[in-house]
């Protein structure tokens, strides 16, 4: 029997539904108290000093490099390998993106790669916790200790994701989450900034509001006379209460969801093991995945393209390996051409499986079944 799989899909329920009803009928829908507990509830699971929320992840990475010094021609090392948000994020900031290669095994930062790159105008290094595996984050920071350099870190898809036992969000730079539905939780859209640096967090909370030094949710418990004065010109990077709503939520799932997508990537890495050509996410020692997603390799001679319409056909979602950013046309313009084998020989060979908690065995079955069929008859 034919199956319909999507790659991923939210886990939500009634309890989401409710919690969307009950800020409606409070009357406070716009950013607010739902707002303040959701950040709490990401500070104290990450395990960091404090959370600031946003619309999404892309305007969180934006904050962060402003408030970490990133200035109008700066440049930032960043992965080719990643999401348009993480350099477009930079260029917002008025910097220039270095696309760099990245370890084929991990799919994060070279960390030797980014000490070849690093220049006079290199400010910043942007790490990429890809695909909710963390990064060698003590190699980097060596590197940009020894050059006086900043760090971001895009945890976009790495919520749950741990370095060396610790969570990510607790590493010591400035962290952004995403909440969009294909990360590990979803708000529908949505972001988040994780620090111990209380300066760091409270200058986040006045770039999200258009500067302003006073918050709405402030204003309305003075019940009196209150101006917000406006320090710099900030951003409407402003998450509702709507959404924190939700999030709250999935924050109370989240345990379950990221112990659910383990057991299913322990099924695929067992069963897909036995396929010849395949290679399952390697994961080193310092590391905990979080199993945002699930990226294999194929075999060096299988039509990756005609493989995805063949599952297609057959009602399983997958998706190509990241397109590697500096053949997007925008990066193409801004930079000409540039060659990066590793990173385009790992987008090349990889494919995404479907992975989202609710997968059932026979679900799970079907994907490998077929994957396993096509694969034979077509490497």
């Amino acid at each position: 029997m034919k199956m319909d799989i999507p790659l991923a899909r939210p886990y939500t329920d009634e309890k989401e539904e409710a919690a969307v009803v009950a800020v409606i009928r409070s009357g406070w829908v716009s950013q607010g108290p739902k707002v303040m507990e959701f950040e709490q509830m990401v500070a104290d699971f990450v395990g960091a000093r404090f959370a600031v929320a946003t619309n999404s992840c892309t305007s969180a990475l934006h904050v962060s490099l402003l408030l970490q010094g990133v200035q109008e021609g700066d440049e930032v090392i960043c992965p080719a390998f990643t999401c348009m948000a993480t350099a477009n994020a930079i260029r917002h900031a008025g910097a220039f993106p270095v696309l760099v290669e990245i370890d084929p095994r991990t799919f994060n930062l070279d960390p030797e790669a980014v000490a070849r790159a690093v220049s006079p105008k290199t400010r910043a290094i942007m790490v990429v916790h890809q695909i909710g595996l963390a990064a060698d984050i003590d190699a980097l920071q060596e590197i940009a200790q020894k050059h006086g350099l900043a760090i971001v870190e895009d945890a976009a898809t790495a919520l749950g994701g741990k370095y060396k036992g610790r969570m990510i969000g607790a590493l010591g730079a400035p962290t952004c989450f995403s909440f969009h539905p294909r990360k590990v939780i979803t708000t529908g859209e949505g972001g988040m900034i994780t620090t111990d640096d209380a300066d760091l967090a409270e200058r986040a909370r006045i770039l999200r509001s258009h500067g302003a030094s006073v918050s709405d949710l402030e204003r309305h418990k003075a019940r009196g006379v209150i101006y917000a004065a406006y320090p710099e010109a900030g951003y409407n990077y402003r998450m509702t209460d709507v959404q924190a709503a939700i999030g709250i939520e999935q924050m109370k799932k989240l345990p379950w969801i990221l112990e659910r997508k383990r057991e299913i990537a322990r099924f695929y890495d067992a069963e897909l093991s036995r396929i010849p050509g395949i290679e399952v996410p390697y994961v080193p020692d310092y590391a905990g995945h979080s199993y945002q997603s699930y990226l294999i390799y194929l075999p060096a001679s299988l039509d990756r393209d005609a493989l995805l319409r063949e599952m297609a056909a057959r009602g399983i979602s997958c998706r190509h390996g990241i397109a590697p950013l500096h053949l997007e046309p925008y990066y193409r313009r801004l930079y000409g051409e540039i060659h990066l084998p590793v990173t385009e020989e790992v987008s090349r060979r990889t494919l995404f499986l479907p992975i989202y908690p609710q997968m059932t065995p026979q679900e799970l079955h079907y994907v490998v079944d077929n994957l396993r069929e096509l694969v034979s008859r077509m490497a």
